[in-house]
């Protein structure tokens, strides 16, 4: 079955806004005011993403303290996440560094 879909509207000329076509056809140019060395081993960035998010983590658990409702739950949600993320950034850690 064949759905009409309307044209996306014209761009308005007086908006201060680039248009969704506009950002498509910037090209992307990477910024080089935050970058990490290049000649950082795999270990180091691994430490460096599992403190990260251990960070993150008691940050996250600091703010559920003050909430209530939908969003200490949202907050329960993430600190999750990143409790998942610590813990297959420790396995990485573990394959290249296997403990003793």
């Amino acid at each position: 079955m064949f759905k009409v879909t309307p044209n996306p509207p014209d761009a308005d000329p007086t908006s201060h806004f680039p248009s969704a076509a506009d950002i498509k056809a910037t090209p992307r140019t990477p910024s080089h005011l935050f970058t990490v060395d290049p000649e950082a081993t795999t270990e180091t960035l691994m430490v460096y993403l599992v403190e990260t998010l251990a960070s993150v983590d008691v940050m996250v658990h600091q703010l559920v303290d003050h909430l209530d409702g939908g969003a200490r739950n949202a907050l329960l949600g993430i600190s999750n996440s990143v409790m998942l993320a610590e813990i297959t950034a420790n396995r990485v850690l573990d394959r290249i560094d296997p403990p003793e």
